[in-house]
């Protein structure tokens, strides 16, 4: 519970008698940083004494620290053992505050009070994304975001391997359940799991403290990615773009339909109506064609597959065009601590935004109901209308074959622009005028 579920790197159950033997072992080797910037200043110089810690499963691991070194080299190797692939590495690099801090004098209570160690950057690595006993050798950029703004901190360079014996094992995890029994049985509630996962996140810290060498509870903090579900305008245009990119291939195809239906290009379209043809007259094919072009552009996609994993992207993360106003919201504690004006205007705009996401709510949900109110009677007379033609719909495909009825709707579908009426169809025209719940909402 200490992990996000889109992060997780151990699904297992908490009772060892639970446990399925593991279908693999992941090799990490932490090489070295290069390029660091420096993060403190020591002699009148800046420079860095780094460290890097990394965490997969229950088990933390942590480089011992290179002191006033701007390109350590740790070249340590640790293994763990994979019980699902579908899981995620993490590995992030700190500066050590503790080394350079001056002793003071016997008296304890004169000493000063430890400053906390700085986070430098991290990388995320998701095993499913390695190809199965390669050894992949990469550097990765240790970005970390600030109040002004993304700081590229440096990179660092790490050796990964997934190994298994026995690729069957590994496949047919992949049509198990991601979690124990119990959670599909009883659920937790969401406001639950955030509970438990800080509970969670603060016994862990309070063990790794007590470990040697200790690891202080910024670096479980930001490992665990604690503040991932705090708001932040950034992460929901983040989140919002990703969306977008998820209905990107959608979008293509329709705009390819569109082509092909306005006769962008004529020989496209021709060849569209002899397929139109052939799968009306050969209805066996439709389904069988259809799962070859989706394994012929699967096929054709691995050319330009990823030949490593990828590190953090500032680019899909928003913070690149992120304003200074935002990041400082983003920094803010909660509660507030800034002025009752600022937070006033940031409460405002969260308020906008979330009009714009009830908006969209309330448009999925009215398109939705005008569906259920064709045969609700809500609207007696397009009831009416609609049981009509689907009563002379029938008797038509029951008088003509299906055969015909579809090439003729496919040809209809696909005339030339120039026997097409700009205005909307009276189908649309009939499904907008159908009524929805919003009336009556107060």
């Amino acid at each position: 519970m200490d992990e996000a579920a889109h992060l997780c790197s151990d699904f297992r159950p908490t009772a060892r008698q639970l446990w399925k033997p593991p279908v693999g072992t992941l090799e990490l080797g932490i090489v070295s940083c290069r390029n660091l910037l420096p993060v403190k200043t020591k002699a009148g110089r800046g420079g860095a004494d780094a460290y890097c810690v990394a965490k997969y499963g229950r088990k933390w691991v942590r480089t011992r620290t290179i002191t006033d070194n701007l390109g350590p080299k740790w070249n340590e190797q640790y293994t763990w053992q994979v019980f699902d692939p579908c899981t995620v590495l993490t590995i992030g690099v700190f500066d050590n505050c503790h080394v350079s801090q001056s002793e003071g004098p016997n008296d304890l209570e004169l000493k000063p009070k430890p400053k906390p160690d700085i986070c430098i950057g991290k990388v995320r690595i998701r095993l499913s994304t390695l190809e199965m006993n390669m050894m992949y050798t990469n550097a990765y950029p240790l970005l970390i975001l600030m109040p002004s703004g993304v700081k590229r901190m440096g990179e660092i360079n790490l050796a990964v391997r997934f190994t298994c014996e026995s690729i069957l094992d590994v496949l047919q995890s992949y049509g198990q359940p991601l979690l124990p029994r119990m959670h599909y049985l009883r659920p937790i509630g969401v406001a639950q799991q955030e509970g438990l996962r800080v509970t969670a996140m603060k016994i862990v810290a309070t063990r790794l403290a007590r470990a040697e060498p200790p690891m202080g509870q910024e670096v479980v903090r930001f490992l665990l990615d604690t503040e991932s579900n705090t708001w932040s305008m950034r992460r929901s245009r983040a989140n919002w773009n990703r969306a977008m990119g998820s209905l990107a291939d959608l979008a293509r195809v329709a705009r390819w339909l569109e082509g092909v239906r306005t006769w962008r290009n004529p020989l496209t379209t021709g060849l569209v109506h002899v397929l139109l043809i052939l799968l009306v007259w050969f209805p066996d094919l439709i389904f069988p064609s259809l799962l070859l072009y989706v394994c012929a552009m699967a096929t054709w996609g691995y050319r330009f597959r990823p030949r490593g994993p990828q590190g953090m992207c500032p680019k899909i993360s928003q913070a690149e065009t992120i304003d200074s106003d935002e990041l400082d919201e983003e920094f803010d504690t909660v509660p507030s601590q800034r002025p009752n004006e600022l937070v006033r205007v940031r409460y405002d705009r969260v308020r906008i935004l979330g009009a714009r996401v009830q908006g969209l709510l309330g448009d999925l949900a009215s398109q939705g109901e005008r569906v259920q109110g064709l045969m609700s009677w809500r609207d007696p007379r397009a009831t009416a209308i609609f049981v009509g033609v689907c009563f002379l719909a029938s008797i038509l495909l029951y008088v003509v074959p299906v055969k015909m009825v579809a090439m003729a709707w496919g040809f209809y579908h696909l005339r030339h622009p120039m026997f097409r009426d700009t205005m909307p169809t009276p189908i649309l025209n009939f499904f907008r005028r159908l009524p929805s719940l919003l009336e009556r909402i107060l």
